[in-house]
């Protein structure tokens, strides 16, 4: 008889290694919901992360660094929005309705902040706002109460107050003067866009209309395309999708989706263009640099400035166009993941970090998407590879389970357990139940509002 720690074992392992006889044993043990150990890892993650809970005057919640109780953010990117996802998951997961409070508790901490600062906060995606905005409609989707709509909607007519008209050129709207996924209009953008899905929100898409006809007058000729700097003010040149050309161009293919307005899908192939034009190619493998000058031998290969941030611009012309050139382009940047020997192989692109944005689990979430959407063969055994990796980096005790890691790629000394989703244990345990569910047939329930491998 197997028992649970043998199952683990097992499940973890690349299982086409096993006796014929205990593969049978582990498969029915799956098939009888008897074990679930990636839903076990990420209760491990969620015991870490809690033996950092603050108590608030308004709700809870969680530091990014729990050495640092004064660390609590409020940006998505690594800040206790994060976190308040993840715990929405793992109810959505489990069912158990202690996840949804601890969820709806942290929320309320986030609509306290709304009431008291709202017109302050920085308006990004990542940053703030719309950040915001997305984890408040998360909350209710996985059956939170109906404050957390109305507050997803309020910061949505919040962003639309702050919209700032331009004037000159083609005019349209802006937040700041950032363009991106991560801060700017692209990101805040995608956000409009999932509020009209959820929504029916006809304000929503037209701001997201004049955010794009801002960004459209924004891009530079150059290569033969175009390109857009995450800021005029800021002259470093970073092509991919967190803070560049890919990230811009997925928006305004998907805000074509959304209002079939020709301009937009142009501005978009357009960047597309400049990416091939600046492409490094080795073989049938492509990647694409860092940032020009002295960084265009460097290749980042997680969610911010590598292939798995980029491809979602090409998934997305696929899905548009039904072109077959960009399900190639896919293949070749995924080729060039696969060329450079990660997770055990560390680059200077991919240095001691296993989290979403930068390192493993970022990579290991692009290739589940591909499994799921494109029925990508190599997606299973790098999966594996990618979650034997981490698993080897993790930290395990009895406080649960943690990853001690670099945030940036410059500061390697600079080591520390987060919680948050972008860089910390939220995100790692986002990604398990999302292995999770696709072990069992289903789909999780939040997808972040800059993805095009939706259900």
């Amino acid at each position: 008889m197997l028992d649970r720690r043998d199952i683990l074992k097992a499940t973890l392992a690349a299982t086409v290694g096993l006796p014929p006889a205990l593969r049978r044993r582990v498969a029915r043990a799956r098939a009888l919901g008897a074990d679930r150990p990636y839903l076990d890892l990420a209760l491990e993650a969620a015991r870490w992360i809690q033996a950092s809970r603050r108590e608030t005057p308004n709700g809870a919640a969680w530091p990014a660094d729990p050495a640092k109780p004064e660390s609590v953010g409020l940006d998505l990117y690594n800040g206790m929005p994060g976190v308040v996802l993840f715990f929405a998951e793992l109810a959505h997961a489990t069912g158990d309705r202690r996840w949804l409070a601890e969820a709806g508790a942290g929320a309320d901490h986030l609509l306290a902040e709304l009431d008291a600062r709202g017109d302050a906060l920085d308006p990004g995606l990542y940053t703030g706002l719309a950040g915001f905005s997305f984890t408040f409609a998360s909350v209710h989707r996985v059956g939170g109460e109906a404050k957390y709509r109305a507050a997803a909607r309020r910061s949505v007519e919040l962003l639309r107050r702050r919209a700032r008209p331009v004037a000159e050129g083609r005019g349209g709207v802006e937040w700041n003067d950032v363009t991106d996924i991560i801060g700017g209009s692209a990101g805040i953008g995608c956000l409009l866009l999932a509020a009209h899905r959820w929504f029916g929100d006809r304000d929503a898409l037209a701001l997201a209309r004049e955010a794009g006809r801002r960004l459209v007058a924004l891009g530079r000729p150059a290569e033969g395309g175009l390109t857009w700097l995450m800021s005029p003010g800021y002259l470093r040149n970073m092509p991919n999708f967190s803070h560049g050309t890919a990230g811009v161009a997925y928006y305004l293919a998907t805000l074509h989706q959304a209002t079939g307005e020709p301009a937009f899908l142009d501005a978009a192939l357009q960047g597309a263009a400049y990416l091939d034009a600046i492409a490094t190619r080795r073989g049938d493998a492509t990647l694409i640099r860092h940032h020009d000058g002295d960084g265009r031998d460097l290749f980042y290969l997680s969610w911010c400035h590598g292939p798995v941030g980029t491809a979602r611009l090409f998934y997305r012309l696929h899905r548009l166009t039904s072109d077959p050139r960009w399900l190639g382009w896919i293949g070749s940047l995924t080729r060039g993941i696969l060329g450079s020997g990660v997770p055990e192989q560390r680059t200077p692109g991919f240095w001691n970090n296993i989290s979403q944005c930068c390192g493993n689990t970022g990579v290991g979430q692009f290739f589940l998407d591909l499994k799921r959407t494109v029925r990508d063969p190599q997606a299973p055994p790098v999966i594996r590879r990618v979650l034997d990796d981490t698993l080897r980096r993790a930290t395990r005790d009895a406080a649960g389970i943690r990853w001690v890691q670099a945030e940036n790629r410059v500061q390697p000394e600079n080591l520390v357990a987060q919680t948050g989703f972008m860089q910390g244990a939220a995100g790692v345990g986002t990604f398990f139940l999302r292995l999770d569910a696709t072990e069992r047939g289903r789909r999780w329930a939040i997808d972040f509002p800059d993805t095009p491998f939706l259900a």
